[in-house]
């Protein structure tokens, strides 16, 4: 039965989303504001429990972590809803929530796009809806009690959709879980979910636009709240105990600047980063931001985040978002983004656009994530183009957290030329009964054998350590952390472990091409011949100041790829050869003690 009354809307207002084509665009185009002025809506401004959650330790969930359903609005995009739903039924229940049940289910079970679905993991609920994108107006998983008391926390919505801003009350309905909301003042915070990643230990990153729309300034539809940088923080701090907040600086051409289109928490350390073309597009802006980041903020466990780069494509045009006059590219380009992905628990479902980006993409995604499954869903082709409309598969789910998560965190260990003394690993691991046993599972090769080696609690019941022997140089070490709690809840990390794993390599880096006695070098570039996005992989003995150029063959420089500092270890840069004349090109590392090391790509 439909909720209808927490919120009064114009029946006219009703009837015509209900007969769309499609769902409203992510921003609020000039159509949809025609029909809301001249139409109107009432939306209920206070919902669920409006003031702070009475308990004390609260802690905002991370994405990566067990979740029990994931939640979508069937509102448009049949096919990629169908198909995120296909890829998550067998590894959690997924809540539909739609204006029309009965076609929603005949969808999922029909012929097209992919075949039926199994309905045993699906709950189809009823409720009137204005748009796809629930990551925004969806609530987010908070622990009352750090490992228990799970509860929702839903924000102001930046945007007039009123049947939108009440799913999360439906939500917490339909689930019986507390639904808690910063509704009212002095607790009223306008907030959006895909502006929002949280580390899972009292960590979240934003855009500055946390800041403009709690500026208290007067838009055509609402006046926004009012209130100072601590004062938010203050908010944050008291529903969800966010105790650090990073805000960024909001990109130039990213027009909802939310966070989730150019960057993605992969766990507690790791950080995916969308790359731009040197100098184009927001590339200058999110590089400012990370170093921003790196320079201002640590990891749970005190450490700078690793970053992982990701190329973006461009337009079929070959533009960027920002037109590119230099390129011959006078059109905008809108944002494809490989980093707008849902995690799944052992599932993790990202966009994808043209082949010849999506393969060094996915590559990037499992190399990042061993033992994951990456799951591509085509965002951008005909009438599936949902990228168009400034969004794609983060934009369209949203997750609740399992009611006892059983969390294990770890922060992976480093390369080490260390052959004679054992690696100690650190493990923290945490659930609402306490935690019975915590293992250390190793081996040399992905495949086993197995090496089981008790954790041993360190005296506070959730921090661990055990020891992996020393091995011998040349030697790769796989492993991951099993815990089971006293209730009998057992997990791994990484999740999908033993398929998937942490590893390291002991021994002196070593780097194809490259004399041992060299600072760094390359490994092989790919793809080669090269004709899009291209990947240029280094590996440098120490943190060093570089410099890495495309040169045409009579020398001339074309790009300069990347200057600045490197840290110890692999780093992955690219270019876009799509904008290159067909030919041979080199490639050269220039080191800070004046050697150098060049690498051949050729251009088709």
């Amino acid at each position: 039965m439909k909720m209808r009354s927490v919120i009064t809307v114009a029946f006219a207002f009703a009837c015509c989303l209900h007969t769309q084509a499609q769902t409203w665009p992510h921003n609020v185009g000039e159509a949809e504001r025609n029909y809301i002025e001249r139409v109107g809506f009432e939306p209920q401004l206070v919902r669920g429990i409006t003031t702070p959650p009475q308990y004390d330790n609260l802690r905002a969930a991370a994405e990566w972590e067990e979740i029990e359903a994931l939640t979508i609005a069937w509102e448009g995009f049949e096919c990629i809803l169908k198909q995120i739903t296909a890829a998550a039924v067998t590894e959690c229940n997924v809540i539909i929530f739609t204006e029309s049940p009965s076609s929603t289910s005949n969808y999922l079970t029909g012929n097209q796009c992919g075949g039926p679905v199994p309905m045993d993991n699906i709950e189809i609920v009823d409720v009137d809806l204005n748009s796809i994108w629930i990551r925004d107006y969806g609530a987010n998983t908070v622990y009352g009690s750090w490992n228990d008391d799970r509860i929702l926390v839903d924000w102001m919505y930046n945007r007039p959709r009123p049947y939108d801003d009440v799913i999360p009350d439906e939500l917490g309905q339909y689930m019986g879980i507390d639904v808690y909301s910063t509704t009212a003042e002095p607790n009223d915070l306008m907030n959006t979910g895909g502006n929002y990643m949280s580390d899972g230990f009292g960590l979240a990153f934003e855009s500055e636009l946390i800041i403009d729309e709690n500026n208290g300034y007067t838009n055509w539809w609402t006046t926004f709240p009012n209130h100072t940088v601590v004062e938010i923080e203050n908010i944050l701090e008291e529903f969800m105990g966010i105790e650090t907040l990073v805000t960024m600086e909001t990109l130039p051409f990213d027009g909802i600047h939310h966070i989730d289109m150019h960057m993605k928490l992969l766990d507690e350390s790791t950080l995916l980063v969308s790359e731009y073309p040197d100098g184009l597009s927001d590339g200058p802006q999110i590089n400012a931001n990370i170093d921003y980041i790196l320079s201002n903020f640590s990891t749970k466990w005190g450490t700078p985040f690793d970053v992982i780069r990701i190329p973006s494509p461009p337009s079929s045009s070959g533009a960027f978002p920002g037109s590119q006059p230099e390129l011959g590219n006078e059109i905008d380009g809108y944002y494809r983004t490989y980093s707008n992905a849902v995690f799944v628990n052992n599932t993790v479902i990202l966009p994808t656009y043209y082949e010849q980006y999506d393969t060094t993409a996915v590559r990037i995604w499992e190399n990042a994530l061993p033992g994951y499954n990456i799951v591509g869903i085509d965002c951008d082709s005909g009438g599936d183009n949902i990228i168009s409309q400034s969004g794609a598969i983060h934009c369209i789910t949203h997750s609740v957290g399992v009611e006892d998560p059983l969390i294990i965190s770890h922060l992976p260990l480093d390369d080490t030329e260390n052959t004679t003394e054992p690696y100690t690993v650190e493990g923290y691991l945490s659930h609402r009964s306490g935690i019975s046993t915590a293992t250390l599972i190793y081996a040399t090769s992905p495949d086993g054998p197995w090496t089981e080696v008790v954790m041993l609690d360190t005296g506070n019941g959730e921090d661990f350590t055990a020891e992996i022997p020393a091995q011998a140089s040349g030697t790769v070490v796989y492993y991951y952390i099993s815990g089971e709690a006293n209730s009998g809840k057992t997990g791994n990390r990484p999740m999908p472990a033993p398929e998937g794993w942490w590893n390291f390599n002991i021994g002196e880096i070593v780097i194809d091409g490259v004399e041992e006695n060299e600072l760094g070098g390359f490994s092989p570039i790919y793809p080669n011949p090269a004709s899009a996005i291209t990947c240029v992989p280094l590996q440098l003995r120490n943190e060093l100041y570089v410099r890495v150029v495309l040169r045409n063959v009579m020398g001339a420089t074309i790009e300069v790829i990347h200057q600045g500092i490197l840290p110890q270890g692999q780093t992955k840069l690219f270019f876009d050869a799509s904008n290159l004349a067909s030919g041979a090109y080199v490639i050269t590392l220039e080191l800070e003690d004046g050697s150098t090391s060049s690498q051949n790509v050729m251009v088709k």
